[in-house]
């Protein structure tokens, strides 16, 4: 049976590679491949580490490194709306073989994860929100004694390495100008830094890649790959309060029209539920994390100072949760503002409609009794006998269902009063009462005790 949209040969080309065993199965290119299953490029980066603080890319083998040497193989998955399955297919055509379906399964699955598979420890951060979210999170690592395997969704902030030659920072910055030529390109010693770029670079709490140390050991690089992910849960919040910083000030300068365009677009709830999916990445955190470095200290290949390290930053993630919790609490009580602002408005509008139903009602209830098809309405030129005391019957009736529903509204607020005034009443015989009994008690007391009185 075929589905529309899928061509029979390329369906019959996927199944020839999973019945072909994987001894006789030459290595192929499979960025076609992946690039067709996901909208978007599939990146793939590897490293080669000797130890001594080098490092040199490598060709995608998988393969583990020997003696120091240890590899690191990097796969970035573009953040579109795909579903679970096809980042799994994408991952069997990238990693398999070595990697067996327990494995792949172990790395895509979403939840926090932290245990052994297949002789690997395997730990992973995936959020189950929508992958072209900025607020969803994907971070899975297997980690052997040689080797290192990661997948992230998006690209990760200073993950990865480049030259030291190639870094920004250590640049010397130059104002962009309208004048200026070649922007973009240096000018001498000078480099133009353009108004998005700086953006950017204030965002950052953090050095860029060129500026990262070389992991001289796989502990080192685990280190590095959850600190990356850190930075990068940082940059996000960043973004918010500077975001929530601008909506503060420009709400200060007042203007309806804005306000208006806060509340009909939602734009506070949506940020609320975004920040309820970043706290579960980071709960996600606080569970794996603690669980990494404690299966770690069991290895004799993961140092003492990286298990320090990974300590550092759980506590970094358990402040920045209690930093996204401060950011939940304004978000709140910004849009409590605007919900008590929109209060007032439709308060404002009911009482103008108040006024006017106070000017139009003495008119209605005017054009009602004058509308009654009765007899005896003045003005009216009925002389009949016989309904001269009909107009006066109707309003005695009306008087009468007046006064009726003035006690209904009445009779609680009299029940009160009367109820109160009984009490009150009751309360001073009693106090009276009382009064003349402890004279009494007090005249009867002297003379039992022969006319002394007792202080």
């Amino acid at each position: 049976m075929e589905l529309d949209g899928e061509e029979p040969v390329g369906n019959a080309e996927v199944e020839e590679m999973f019945i072909e065993p994987y001894g006789n199965r030459p290595r192929r290119d499979t960025s076609s491949l992946t690039q067709s299953r996901i909208p978007g490029m599939v990146r793939q980066r590897a490293y080669i580490f000797d130890g001594h603080g080098n490092y040199y890319n490598k060709e995608w083998d998988l393969a583990e490194g020997i003696g120091n040497e240890f590899c690191w193989y990097h796969v970035e998955i573009p953040k579109s709306n795909h579903k679970l399955s096809l980042s799994a297919q994408c991952l069997i055509d990238v990693l398999c073989p070595p990697l067996k379906l327990q494995d792949i399964l172990s790395l895509v699955s979403n939840g926090p994860f932290c245990g052994h598979v297949n002789g690997a420890l395997v730990f992973r951060i995936n959020s189950p929100g929508p992958p072209s979210s900025n607020f969803t999170f994907r971070l899975a690592t297997r980690v052997t004694e040689n080797s290192v395997i990661t997948i992230s969704l998006g690209r990760v902030p200073r993950l990865g390495f480049s030259p030291v030659g190639e870094s920004l920072l250590s640049e010397i910055p130059r104002v962009e100008t309208l004048n200026s030529q070649n922007r973009g390109q240096k000018e001498g010693s000078l480099i133009v830094i353009k108004e998005h770029v700086l953006e950017f670079l204030l965002t950052m709490k953090h050095s860029e890649e060129a500026d990262n140390p070389v992991p001289r050991s796989i502990s080192n690089l685990v280190v590095h790959i959850i600190d990356t992910h850190v930075d990068h849960l940082q940059d996000v919040v960043t973004e918010l309060e500077i975001e929530i910083d601008s909506v503060e000030i420009e709400l200060d300068k007042g203007g309806f029209a804005l306000k208006k365009q806060l509340l009909d677009d939602r734009r506070f709830p949506k940020m609320h539920l975004n920040l309820q999916r970043l706290l579960q990445v980071i709960a996600h955190g606080e569970q794996v994390f603690p669980r990494v470095k404690e299966k770690c200290s069991l290895k004799r290949w993961f140092a003492s100072q990286d298990i320090n390290s990974l300590e550092e930053l759980i506590g970094r993630l358990r402040r920045l949760k209690e930093n996204v919790g401060f950011i939940a609490n304004r978000v709140t009580a910004i849009q409590a503002g605007l919900d008590s602002w929109q209060a007032e408005q439709i308060n404002r509008k009911l009482y103008y409609l108040s006024f006017l139903s106070i000017i139009f009602l003495p008119l209605s209830v005017i054009t009602g009794v004058f509308g009654m098809n009765v007899g005896g309405v003045p003005w009216t030129n009925q002389n009949d006998p016989k309904l001269k005391d009909g107009f006066r019957n109707v309003m005695f009736l009306c008087l009468v269902m007046l006064v009726v529903l003035l006690l209904c509204f009445i009779f609680p607020a009299l029940y009160t009063h009367l109820d109160a005034w009984w009490r009150r009443k009751v309360m001073k015989k009693c106090w009276s009462f009382n009064r003349r009994s402890s004279f009494l008690r007090r005249t009867l007391g002297i003379q039992e005790r022969g006319g002394y009185l007792r202080i």
